[in-house]
């Protein structure tokens, strides 16, 4: 694995965990009445590499799943997301 390659991975990782985390936290505070994290947020973590976590966030959690926003722009995200990490995986090989 090169350098790049091994940056990738852990930008993936650390982006998909931290989307993951957000969700997590966000179901947390709707179940308790607390303050929420913003959709945009949400959002935006899962647009930036984080899709797998925020899809796993909404199915393990059961969070906004309901919200055909999410579910179109996340599923979106994810796919757009394999195929551009493939070919930036296969790019710095």
């Amino acid at each position: 694995m090169t350098a790049a390659q091994l940056a990738l991975a852990v930008y993936i990782a650390a982006v998909n965990l931290l989307a993951f985390a957000l969700y997590a936290v966000d179901k947390r505070r709707a179940r308790l009445h607390m303050w929420r994290i913003r959709e945009s947020t949400l959002l935006l973590a899962a647009v930036l590499g984080g899709s797998l976590g925020a899809l796993l966030g909404m199915h393990l959690l059961h969070h906004k799943t309901k919200h055909n926003k999410f579910y179109f722009t996340v599923s979106t995200a994810f796919f757009v997301q394999v195929f551009l990490y493939a070919y930036l995986f296969w790019r710095f090989s």
